[in-house]
């Protein structure tokens, strides 16, 4: 029966190596882990940076913690290295020896001065001015250390890899645009569109300056999440932004198109209508010929042609005309859409009154296909496939047609000719039956 003491029973010889290997290890990474820290491009910007808000809060804390980080490794090396030392004075360590080892690396044998630093005072007192660790406490308590100043720093460093260039982006486009707006007429005072300008001017200003100063008021972690830099950053604003230079974009520079090459758009509006107009009418030709031809078939009637787009095409010629082109610019757009989707209709509306031609001529196909298939066998002179052949044909060549009459006699013409071409399992006997 093993003597305990607080930090349990005494460990033996192997226990001890087992612990101071891993020990080690973990050694190695935790120094890995924060030379890697020490190197990180977003700590070294954090560092020389004039913060502001939240970002100025948090890192001076996180500072603290990466300094204190710094000084519990500095103990767990001074540790570890004195259990080394102790385990190394003999190759079998002596029952006290042993008894050490065990208080050093299972025990609170760690004392730790300054780490009140990090805590702030408790509801009964001031927080400890010193701390007692095992070895595997204080690995655990690096471990949250390094994972909660990680989380910061990777934050604060993707939102500046992401924001900042696509607001000198942005910000690029806008004095494109603006100068595109001078162009037309489009001014601040003068048109909604100029003063919209000025107003995304201020705000991608003050938008970039809070970004480069408070990068964590732009990021948006992701609940629950447990890896450090689990989020991404908050593009609300500058979504907004873009989306309100993209809208005035878009109008000024329909203006400007509608300006330069208005009869060519109007010529393409007419011929687009055009040919709804001639899809529409053999549409209509094609539901009588169907109707003709088809029997037992349902056949959607097709509408005429739309008067309304007709007379908008007419007001837009008239503001060309008079040079109205704030009035025509929406008008044409709005023009555009409705033509291709009016020309599209008409083309759905075809497509559905021939449909029962399509599937008339596809099972005529599949008819023939399968005599063909059966002449390559040489059983083209089958009775029974004759019979049948002949039987589909007729209907399927016959006005008005039964789609679904001529679709079982293909059918059952196939199942013949399957059974034809089927290799023979139950012996010589026909297939009809005949002995």
């Amino acid at each position: 029966m093993g003597v305990t003491d607080p930090a349990g029973p005494v460990m033996d010889r192997d226990e001890v190596d087992r612990t101071l290997a891993r020990l080690a290890a973990e050694h190695e990474a935790i120094e890995t882990s924060l030379l890697a820290l020490q190197d990180h491009a977003g700590r070294r910007l954090l560092e020389g940076a004039a913060l502001t808000g939240v970002t100025e809060d948090r890192w001076a804390s996180t500072e603290q913690s990466i300094s204190l980080l710094w000084t519990y490794f500095d103990t767990y090396s001074t540790a570890l290295n004195d259990a080394r030392e102790l385990r190394s004075r003999r190759r079998w360590s002596s029952r006290d020896d042993l008894v050490q080892l065990t208080e050093r690396l299972r025990g609170r044998s760690i004392t730790v001065a300054g780490a009140a630093a990090q805590h702030a005072p408790t509801l009964t007192g001031p927080a400890r001015l010193t701390e007692r660790f095992t070895l595997q406490e204080l690995v655990d308590r690096m471990n949250e250390l390094y994972a909660q100043s990680l989380d910061l720093v990777v934050a604060a460093d993707a939102v500046w890899s992401a924001l900042p260039a696509r607001i000198d982006l942005l910000a690029a486009e806008l004095h494109r645009t603006r100068t595109l707006a001078h162009s037309v007429g489009v001014r601040p005072g003068e048109h909604p569109s100029g003063d919209d300008l000025e107003s995304i001017t201020r705000e991608l200003s003050a938008l970039r300056a809070q970004v480069v100063s408070d990068p964590l008021a732009f990021w948006a972690p992701v609940p629950g999440a447990s890896a450090p830099g689990s989020g991404r950053p908050d593009t609300e604003r500058y979504d907004r932004a873009a989306r309100a230079l993209e809208d005035i974009r878009r109008e000024i520079e329909a203006v400007l198109t509608v300006r330069q090459d208005a009869e060519q758009r109007l010529i393409r509006l007419r011929d687009v209508l055009s040919r709804a107009d001639r899809t529409l009418a053999e549409a209509r030709v094609a539901r009588g010929e169907v109707l003709a031809k088809i029997a037992a078939s349902e056949v959607p009637v097709v509408s005429g042609p739309p008067t309304a787009l007709q007379e908008r095409l007419a007001a837009a010629a008239e503001y060309r005309r008079h040079a109205q082109w704030h009035r025509l610019s929406p008008l044409l757009e709005s023009l555009e859409r409705e033509a291709e989707d009016e020309l599209q209709r008409a083309r759905e509306s075809l497509t559905a009154v021939t449909a029962p031609l399509a599937v008339r001529a596809e099972l005529r196909g599949r008819l023939d296909a399968y005599k063909a298939k059966v002449a390559r066998h040489g059983m083209a002179e089958d009775r029974l496939l004759i019979e049948r052949y002949d039987a589909a044909r007729r209907m399927l060549w016959s006005a008005p047609c039964d789609l679904r009459v001529a679709e079982q006699a293909v059918l059952r013409y196939q199942q013949a000719a399957a059974e034809v071409l089927a290799p023979r399992q139950y012996g010589p006997e026909d297939r009809r039956g005949d002995s």
